[in-house]
């Protein structure tokens, strides 16, 4: 177990890196439109429901991470260039204002106008808690094996799912404001966030696997 101080700039970069990838303001007209025929009262039911869902699956993976990856017998630099990797491939889709095959696919899109229910699917997976998502929390996890650790990153999980549910109970009112241009140049900051991640991510990764590159 590491003695060593926490560095909570390192913990406002977790914060500020897993809620770029979350992006709960891009997903924003996903939500608008998913809930279109419901009523306000029904709006907030499944803001709240998708809110809890992200937060859960995410708690789920900060917990379960680690033991996940021994059991495919995955080491973390490998798991750290493939999360690299897709991180990058679902900002440069945010770079372009669209809606990445790896959060939400078109197939999905028609199934999701058919279900009754779109808080836990597909807004909640994948389009929040995500591969990319899911990817972030088993990376920041690995970084230090102490208990504090573990309750810091899962208190910014709770602090991002109440944002989530701060941006879809204010989605109408966010939209009118915003406009498609506003949210389309949030969702392209957010994206420029995640590629500067992903190469992190891919560089120390590839440090990991082939430490002559540290040198």
């Amino acid at each position: 177990m590491t003695m060593e101080p926490y560095n909570w700039n390192e913990y406002l970069k977790y914060f500020a890196g897993l809620i770029a990838i979350v992006n709960p303001v891009g997903a924003i007209p996903l939500f608008v439109n998913m809930t279109v025929q419901q009523t306000a009262v029904q709006k907030k039911h499944t803001g709240l429901v998708a809110s809890a869902a992200t937060c859960i699956v995410l708690l789920v993976v900060l917990v379960t991470g680690e033991t996940i990856l021994r059991f495919f017998g995955i080491g973390i630099g490998s798991f750290r260039v493939g999360g690299g990797i897709l991180l990058l491939l679902i900002a440069i889709s945010m770079l372009h204002a669209q809606t990445s095959p790896a959060k939400h696919t078109e197939e999905e899109a028609i199934d999701s106008s058919e279900r009754d229910s779109v808080a836990v699917v597909p807004l909640a997976i994948p389009i929040l808690a995500g591969p990319g998502a899911i990817s972030t929390v088993i990376l920041y996890a690995q970084r230090r094996s102490t208990l504090g650790h573990y309750f810091l990153l899962a208190g910014e999980i709770v602090l991002i799912s109440l944002v989530v549910f701060g941006c879809f109970a204010m989605a109408p009112y966010l939209a009118r404001i915003l406009g498609k241009t506003g949210i389309n140049i949030i969702t392209r900051i957010m994206g420029l966030i995640m590629a500067a991640i992903g190469v992190e991510f891919i560089a120390n990764g590839l440090k990991q696997l082939f430490p002559v590159l540290a040198r």
